[in-house]
């Protein structure tokens, strides 16, 4: 009898569980798909590549061939040019003006666009914009439908979003799911990331690139653009740019043909709990400054090699790669004020923002004098005869780091030690004595910060004291 009430008393759980699940599904996709779908548009997108044509030696593998001294260059043709084909998505947004991904139209010599009701046209490139990945067109097309936008920043985790595209050519198919994040990362192959992206778990797959993400209220939250997988394929993890990115992407080549950020010149790493406990920090959090780029926006405010920024623009920095996101979205020559953590007390910067290079190989470190043998290292003079050291800032050159120290993986050969920090002190080092002197400032088990020189560039690491 127990046994029975124990069944059922199971089966109305997972019934009533299977209720609520089935409740909490969205009921009204059909409908929004019948009414945005109009505005989502297939991208076709011709380009000319190279290609090295072979002369056909039998199969004959090139191994073999380079073994009877048959160099390469006679077996080859020259490059020739053909016509490659790929495919993505987009949408209307307003008027004749259509977004979608740069790498959907990167290099193209023709760009068709092919509506639901079979219409065509060719399309023009009004403006690309490769640090967010979108690329905004134009048709000569009239009575256009367009979607409706909604608010990126109101989005919650958990919420149904609703992708309309054309992945593998198969035009206009619809695929469901909820964000499963927001303000992702993901390294741009051009300058940093400039992107807060949302992940979803929508079934993205190529083709869908450029195609919009809905809310379940008919509105653009987000362009589908890219997916994380091993084979390929999609595997659980899509990343779409926020609509307001978007939005103020579009506008600014709309108005002026290209793209304008804010700068503040700065090279930045994350703070873990080691880094935390050395810098006096009650938690670790913020974007900890590793170097300052001189008469940039971060130098003319004050910020120091060692200052960890905690908000900017009244929007809290969790994490290192908040900062871009904050400060990308922010036009140059404004204003903004910073909360920062310095010697482990809470301080207010002001900024005005200058902007964001094209090639940002021109870093040129602010204050390079900032930024052990308990941790595992011999160090050494710098030798100022030597003209590869001579234009060295104060410190000593690491020498050796023994395997399995506690500077092993941290510090490495060839580094220029310039100051050590710990809970709001700081030491500077301007050769062995003054670097052996800091160090009797420590018991083991102290965690310290170590700022090191490495290349021209300011890089701080924590270490913990044997």
């Amino acid at each position: 009898m127990n046994n029975l009430y124990k069944l059922i008393t199971l089966f109305l759980v997972n019934t009533f569980v299977s209720l609520d699940l089935y409740a909490a599904l969205p009921e009204n996709i059909s409908e929004l798909v019948e009414e945005s779908a109009p505005a989502v548009v297939n991208i076709t997108s011709k380009k000319e590549v190279s290609q090295r044509q072979s002369f056909g030696y039998g199969g004959i593998p090139d191994e073999m061939l380079e073994r009877f001294g048959i160099p390469r260059q006679f077996r080859e043709m020259p490059q020739e040019k053909r016509e490659a084909v790929s495919y993505g998505s987009g949408f209307i947004l307003k008027d004749k003006y259509i977004l979608t991904n740069f790498h959907v139209v990167e290099d193209a010599t023709e760009v068709t666009v092919s509506l639901s009701d079979r219409r065509e046209f060719v399309a023009e490139i009004v403006g690309v914009d490769p640090l967010s990945d979108l690329a905004l067109l134009i048709v000569d097309g009239e009575n256009l439908p367009q979607v409706k936008t909604g608010d990126s920043d109101e989005l919650k985790v958990g919420d149904w979003v609703v992708a309309i595209g054309s992945p593998f050519s198969f035009d206009f198919s619809v695929t469901a799911g909820i964000v499963s994040a927001k303000g992702r990362s993901i390294q741009n192959n051009n300058i940093g990331n400039y992107v807060p992206f949302l992940q979803t778990d929508v079934a993205i797959n190529p083709g869908n690139s450029g195609g919009p993400l809905f809310d379940l209220d008919g509105k653009v939250v987000g362009i589908n653009s890219q997916i994380y997988s091993r084979s390929g394929g999609y595997q659980g993890l899509a990343f779409a740019i926020p609509i307001n990115v978007a939005i103020d992407v579009a506008q600014q080549i709309m108005e002026k043909g290209e793209v304008s950020r804010g700068y503040l010149g700065v090279r930045m790493s994350e703070v873990d709990s080691d880094l935390a406990d050395a810098l006096g920090m009650k938690k670790p959090y913020g974007a900890l400054i590793n170097d300052v780029e001189k008469g940039e926006s971060a130098d003319n405010a004050g910020l120091l090699p060692g200052d960890v920024i905690i908000e900017f623009d009244n929007k809290e920095i969790k994490f290192s790669s908040d900062l871009p996101h904050v400060v990308g979205q922010i036009q140059p020559e404004t204003k903004a004020k910073a909360k920062i953590i310095r010697d482990g007390k809470e301080i207010e910067l002001k900024f005005i923002l200058g902007e964001l290079p094209v090639n940002q190989e021109s870093f040129v470190p602010a204050k390079t004098q900032e930024s052990s043998d308990p941790i595992g290292i011999k160090v050494a003079e710098v030798d100022r005869d030597n003209p590869s050291m001579a234009n060295l800032p104060e410190g000593v050159i690491v020498s050796r780091v023994n395997p399995g120290s506690p500077a092993y993986g941290k510090v490495m050969r060839g580094d220029l030690i310039t100051m050590i920090q710990y809970k709001g002190k700081k030491y500077e080092v301007f050769d062995v004595d003054s670097y052996d002197e800091a160090l009797e400032n420590f018991s083991s088990g102290n965690k310290i910060a170590i700022h090191l020189n490495r290349n021209g560039s300011t890089v701080i690491r924590s270490i913990t004291i044997n």
